[in-house]
């Protein structure tokens, strides 16, 4: 196993408990620490990632060194084309929109954006599912957060309620009544910046993570996308630097350091 990562996240042999966890792993902000989360309540860890098609496809690459580096029993990365369903700005020939105003999104405004990719926290989520069974895991960590985030569907509190009833009902533990799953979503109700400041507190390295959903050719974030001004509001609300690499003309370039 690889070392873990230093800070109060670290959990000795001896402190470890049996219980099982599947982590959907992206690479990401808030992936990344669910990921920290998961590992400080000593579970024993799966790490789950994906290949969809997505153009931010170095967020893969970020998610097996998050990984290496937190220690995780095993990671699997599996290969998807939702290119062959496309009607997403990330699987599809579609520009990433840019600047957009986020208050125009939100969640009350009702408007979900090009960049929701259809039905993949769906699709994830029944992965993950299958590999909790196969692995005795009792809990499926996902990072979708309802506040700050895009509009998407896929990240409610009902969606996830429904979700975890569903996967009571169809697997073989829950039908037999040995094991109840339970979908854990402990970024939901956080903010970006309270996500940042519990992550720092777990000892997450953020200059490991990726959030860009347009990132250039040696994969500095664009600054622009919805992903690239969520995170950057976060850190400055957080009072904090963002330790990763923006494109020099990025619109919110200067919003790295707190001011």
């Amino acid at each position: 196993m690889n070392p873990p990562i230093s800070g109060p996240a670290t959990i000795t042999a001896s402190q470890r408990t049996d219980a099982g966890a599947v982590v959907l792993l992206s690479g990401g902000l808030d992936s990344t620490t669910v990921l920290a989360i998961a590992r400080s309540e000593g579970l024993d860890i799966h790490a789950l990632s994906f290949r969809y098609g997505q153009r931010h496809s170095v967020e893969v690459a970020a998610a097996q060194r998050i990984a290496r580096k937190m220690g995780v029993r095993d990671h699997r990365i599996v290969d998807i084309d939702l290119v062959q369903f496309g009607g997403s700005a990330l699987t599809a020939d579609i520009p990433v929109p840019k600047d957009r105003d986020l208050g125009a999104s939100s969640p009350a405004s009702g408007e979900i954006p090009i960049t929701y990719v259809p039905a993949r926290n769906t699709i994830f989520l029944s992965y993950a599912l299958a590999l909790a069974e196969v692995t005795g895991s009792t809990s499926i960590f996902i990072g979708v957060n309802a506040l700050d985030y895009s509009g998407y569907p896929d990240c409610r509190p009902e969606y996830i309620t429904a979700f975890e009833t569903m996967a009571n009902l169809a697997t073989r533990a829950g039908v037999e009544g040995k094991t109840r799953i339970s979908i854990r979503t402990p970024l939901i109700a956080l903010t970006k910046a309270a996500i940042i400041t519990l992550g720092v507190s777990l000892g997450v390295d953020y200059s490991d993570t990726t959030s860009c959903y347009d990132p250039g050719p040696g994969g500095e974030a664009c600054g622009r996308c919805d992903a690239c001004q969520l995170r950057l509001k976060g850190f400055k609300e957080a009072g904090l630097a963002d330790p990763i690499a923006y494109a020099r003309d990025a619109h919110s370039f200067a919003g790295r350091t707190a001011q």
